[in-house]
Order: C-alpha cells, then sequence, then structure tokens
C-alpha cells in the first residue's frame, strides 16, 4: 500500500463499498477503549495516571493473533449456509454492540472499574471482528485487487475513528457522555445487516486447515513465526517493529490529560481540533508517506518518516509555549501529518517483512508486536507525567525515537529493500 487514495471506482463496485463499510465498523470501536474513553474519565475526574492505564484494555488488538486460528474454524452444521466469515461476523459484531450499550451505561465518577470493563469487551470483540474481517478481505479480493480494497478500508476505517473519537467528544458536550456512546452503539447495531448482505467468500470454505486444535495452531503460527526468526537479524527486525512508535505512544497517552488538566481546553476545542486539522492531516500525510516509498525506497523513508515524527512531537512543548484554540489546530495537524507518513511508511515495511507463503499470519504477526508499546508500556505514562512534569515528559518523547532510528539506519546496510519497487519477503544479506 502506497496511497491512502480512495479508488476511481469505489463508488460504482458493490464489492468495495462492502469492503469501505467493513472498514467503518472496525474503525468504529477502537477510541472507546483509548482517546475517546481517556476524554470520559478525564472530564469525569480521574487522574492522568488512572486515564493513561486504559491502554492497557487495548491489549487484545495486540495479542489478537492467539485467538485468530478459532476463526478459521468451520460454524456449526445449523450454520453452514452463512459461512465461515458471516458466521463467526455474526456472533461477535451484536456482543460488540451490546459491550458499547454496557460502557455508555457505566458512570466512571461512580464506579471506574465498570467503565474499564465494559470499555475492556469492547476491546476484545472490536479485535476479533477484525480478524475476521481481514480474512474476509483476502479471501475475497484476489491479490491485483488487495491494494484498492484496502484503500477502501482505511478510509472508512479513519472516518469511523473520527465518528466515534471527536464526533463522540463533541456529542458529549451537549448531550452527555451516555448519549454520545448509545450512538455509537447504535451504528455498531446496524453491522450485522451489512454481514447478511455480504456474500460469503468462494473459497473460504474450501481453504486447507489441519485437523484438531494443536494442529491448528502450529499451521497458524507456530510455523510462520519459525520462519520469521530464522532469519538473519530478525531479533533487530523486531525491536525495530516494537520501538519505531515508542514515543509516539507515550506522548498520545496522555493527551487527553494534557489538553484538560495543564492547559484547560474544553471538550469542544479538543473535539474541533481532532476533527478537520487531524482528518487533513492524516490523509496527507498518509499520501506523502506512500509518495516517498515510490520516490526513495522503503529504509530512506522509514528513516526520513520516523525522523520527522520525532520531530512533530515537539509540538506538545510549543503547545505549551503558546496554549491558544488556533495552536492547539496547528499541533494537532502538524503532528496527524507526521504520524500519517510514518504509519504509512512503516505498514509498507512490515508488509515487505512478509515471506509470500505467510502473508496473512506474519502480518499479523507483525502489526501485533507493533502495538505493544501503545497498550503494555505506555500504561504507565501518567507516571512519567508525574515524576518529570509536563515539558521534560514531552522532551523526552522526542527522544524516545532516537533508538528505533539508529537501528533503522544499521539494518539499512543490510536489508535488500531500498529499491522503490521490491518484491514481498524481503531479505537480510
Amino acid at each position: 500500500m502506497t496511497d491512502d487514495t480512495p479508488p476511481p471506482a469505489l463508488f460504482r463496485d458493490p464489492m468495495l463499498l462492502r469492503m469501505l463499510a467493513f472498514g467503518f465498523f472496525s474503525g468504529l470501536p477502537l477510541p472507546l477503549s483509548i482517546f475517546t474513553l481517556q476524554q470520559w474519565l478525564t472530564v469525569s475526574g480521574v487522574s492522568v495516571r488512572g486515564a493513561s492505564r486504559t491502554a492497557w484494555l487495548g491489549l487484545p488488538y495486540t495479542l489478537e493473533f492467539v485467538w485468530a486460528p478459532l476463526f478459521d474454524r468451520a460454524p456449526p452444521r445449523w450454520a453452514a449456509r452463512l459461512g465461515r466469515r458471516r458466521f463467526w461476523l455474526l456472533a461477535i459484531q451484536p456482543m460488540l454492540a451490546l459491550a458499547c450499550v454496557a460502557l455508555a451505561l457505566s458512570d466512571p465518577s461512580r464506579n471506574v472499574a465498570l467503565t474499564a470493563a465494559a470499555a475492556g469487551a469492547v476491546a476484545l470483540c472490536s479485535a476479533s471482528q477484525d480478524i475476521v474481517i481481514n480474512a474476509w478481505r483476502i479471501e475475497t479480493f484476489p491479490q491485483a485487487r488487495q491494494g484498492v480494497a484496502l484503500a477502501a478500508y482505511i478510509w472508512g476505517y479513519r472516518t469511523a475513528m473520527f465518528v466515534s473519537g471527536a464526533g463522540a467528544i463533541a456529542l458529549s458536550v451537549y448531550a452527555g457522555w451516555h448519549v454520545a456512546l448509545l450512538a455509537v452503539a447504535g451504528l455498531l447495531a446496524l453491522a450485522p445487516l451489512l454481514t447478511l448482505a455480504t456474500p460469503e467468500p468462494v473459497l473460504a470454505a474450501e481453504a486447507p486447515h489441519p485437523p484438531g486444535l494443536l494442529a491448528g495452531i502450529n499451521h497458524a503460527l507456530i510455523t510462520p513465526l519459525m520462519e520469521f526468526l530464522r532469519r538473519r537479524r530478525a531479533a533487530e527486525i523486531l525491536a525495530l517493529v516494537v520501538l519505531y512508535r515508542l514515543g509516539k505512544v507515550f506522548a498520545d497517552n496522555t493527551a487527553a490529560s494534557y489538553y484538560h488538566q495543564a492547559l484547560g481546553f474544553s471538550s469542544l476545542v479538543v473535539a474541533q481540533a481532532n476533527f478537520v486539522p487531524s482528518l487533513a492531516g492524516t490523509y496527507g500525510g498518509a499520501a506523502f508517506g506512500g509518495w516517498l516509498v515510490v520516490r526513495i525506497g522503503t529504509m530512506r523513508a522509514l528513516l526520513l518518516t520516523g525522523t520527522v515524527q520525532a520531530l512533530s512531537l515537539g509540538l506538545y512543548l510549543v503547545l505549551l509555549a503558546v496554549p491558544h484554540p488556533w495552536m492547539l489546530d496547528v499541533k494537532v495537524g502538524g503532528e496527524y501529518f507526521a504520524g500519517g507518513a510514518a504509519d504509512a511508511v512503516f505498514l509498507a515495511f512490515i508488509s515487505l517483512l512478509c515471506a509470500r507463503e505467510y502473508t496473512a499470519t506474519q502480518y499479523a504477526l507483525l502489526s501485533s508486536l507493533a502495538a505493544v508499546a501503545l497498550h503494555s508500556i505506555s500504561g504507565v505514562a501518567g507516571d512519567a507525567v508525574a515524576a518529570l512534569g509536563w515539558a521534560k515528559f514531552y522532551a523526552a518523547t522526542m527522544l524516545g525515537g532516537i533508538p528505533a532510528l539508529v537501528l533503522a539506519l544499521h539494518l539499512r546496510r543490510y536489508f535488500k529493500i531500498d529499491d522503490p519497487a521490491p518484491s514481498p519477503g524481503a531479505t537480510i544479506g
């Protein structure tokens, strides 16, 4: 993937429209266990330490490869007509909507543990839905059309994140948090209608699957993992995957508390900044990152966008010096542009690491590994703020990008993927 521009035939192709819609329903729950939830907790009086620890609620997105083999199992005989992918989606999607209702009806000012439990259930169901939707995409579209299918998915996914992120926060100002989250739950309740209107992949029921649970786990996880680990410099590659977003995820995990507690911005101001500026920044940055991959090659683009991403965190310090809403817009737009470019290049990088025979599984493993920092160690970001203060903390997040850049510079000498159009399954020389 090198461009997030929607394909010209998007609105004339029913299958691409379904992919767009699946992307929307896939992206809708994500902010409910991260940014939107942190906003709600912050305005409800939860400390920056407590709000930052909600990063741990997103662990299902990191560990989804563990139970992914379950969704390759055939449906029960009574549901055979639905097909494997549609059966599992219809099993997951109602539970996802109900978990969102439970979250909406909770009250973090009275029982934050109950709110956290409901948000964790949303994350678990959402990660499960992502597994099945990605499987449906891979099995439905031929290799030549995977790029346009993924572009449609990303447009739907990111649009949904703005709806349940900035949109839900803005609605909470006028109607309250319960109404805002119930509105998101109402949208999620429509997902089964899409699933019922979507054809089952023709080859899904015929995909080979080893008999027995242990054989299935070995086929789905162990073999692809061992193939990767046997490569030269595999440990250094995995370290780069984990560390590439380290500084950014620490900064992102404290942003809600920073805006409200340190700078005194209202929820409406934050929502406005996280709508147009973030939308323009994300799409512009992603397109720029894709262009860089084509023009200068993957590793050079990885180094450049990683550097820009680290420098963009300095905008937190600029905002601290100039705490005005217009500067918040500049900060959000600039940071999202840098993050969008870095994400586009990073996804191209991990895609190129996947061997052809294990593309889907190795991509899931690598993308899950990349989320480790977001959903685990960034949970102590609030403790770091308490120890360092806001200014020193954000200066430290800028420095947090250095280890990944050093690794990328080191590995560039060994990678054979600086060609602007390399083949999948890049190797180390």
